[in-house]
């Protein structure tokens, strides 16, 4: 996350294969809202992306830091909306409480109090041409079950979606307790899909069914917030894979925000030394330990600023953007 400062008969069959495997086609959006783009929406495109997700191409994924080089500070005129608040979602089965919510800083560390943010917090692999990418990614609260929130550089470069999406929630050393999760459509802002704007860094992807269950069924949904105060403590997560990180656990930061006074964009700062493959990690505001309400991810940090890590400010673009997928 440096950067200097990605006929008839046959449509039938098709849908009764898509329908059989528990899959959709590409979620839609309003008229005006950013338009998803299709990914896996077939049996046989879930199978292949699970497929070509080996471990050995998972641990050879590289961080997605050299993917921001060509982002650009916003403007910081980031408008806030109403504050609205989407409570989190529990899975069917329900897993062990976590720890108490912290008030102390944490610059990076390995997370070991375990709760809901181990099930919802997981790694994204995807891939751009030949080469393969990590990021993280979390598993929201929605109408459909079925989302995870990334950075906007972990599902689009330059202006083109990438191809091969998969999350594996609570991934840990390799192990994928959860599976293989594939997505049927991505979307981001039009600031970060058109402009490289990191003020809008960030995705939605809408993920499969994997054995007829859904996503947030399975690991439970974080909450999401819009318009929330700046300023507070948060907690932020990722699997960071640069040094001196090796990409092999879930890790953590907490610390009070800050806006940015470096080069003036809208995006919210805090103490964190987390490297490339931590981005699209989650921020929870209010975090206990288990659960709490994702408002930012990791995104970047800027050249010469040390231990800083900057997330997107969730305001009235980032709410569109949720409501246009989040039933769908």
């Amino acid at each position: 996350m440096t950067r200097r400062l990605s006929f008839a008969a046959l449509l039938a069959a098709a849908g009764a294969l898509a329908a059989a495997a528990g899959l959709a086609g590409p979620a839609t959006a309003a008229p005006g809202s950013p338009q998803p783009h299709p990914a896996a929406t077939t049996a046989a495109e879930h199978q292949r992306v699970v497929d070509y997700w080996t471990p050995e191409r998972m641990r050879s994924a590289k961080d997605a830091s050299v993917l921001v080089a060509g982002g650009r500070a916003g403007d910081g005129r980031v408008a806030s909306g109403t504050p609205t608040v989407v409570p989190a979602a529990q899975p069917v089965a329900k897993g062990k409480p976590g720890g108490g919510g912290e008030t102390g800083a944490v610059t990076g560390a390995p997370w070991t109090s375990g709760g809901q943010v181990v099930s919802t917090t997981g790694k994204v692999f995807f891939s751009i041409g030949s080469s393969n990418y990590v990021c993280s990614g979390s598993a929201v609260s929605s109408g459909n079950e079925s989302l995870v929130l990334t950075a906007g550089h972990c599902v689009a470069d330059n202006g083109t979606y990438v191809t091969n999406f998969a999350f594996v929630p609570a991934y840990d050393d390799g192990a994928r307790p959860y599976g293989t999760w594939t997505a049927r459509s991505l979307v981001t802002t039009d600031q970060w899909l058109n402009g490289e704007d990191f003020d809008y860094d960030l995705a939605f992807a809408v993920m499969n069914t994997l054995s007829g269950a859904t996503l947030t069924d399975t690991v439970g949904g974080q909450g999401i917030g819009f318009g929330l105060p700046r300023g507070t403590f948060v907690h932020a997560f990722g699997y960071p894979a640069a040094r001196p990180y090796d990409g092999s656990d879930l890790t953590y930061c907490a610390g009070t925000v800050f806006d940015d006074t470096y080069y003036g964009s809208g995006d919210l700062g805090m103490t964190c030394d987390m490297t490339g493959g931590s981005s699209g990690g989650p921020w929870f505001y209010e975090f206990n330990g288990s659960t709490g309400t994702l408002n930012s991810v990791n995104s970047f940090g800027y050249r010469g600023v040390k231990d800083v890590m900057w997330g997107p400010y969730f305001g009235a673009v980032a709410q569109d953007l949720y409501t246009s997928v989040a039933t769908s």
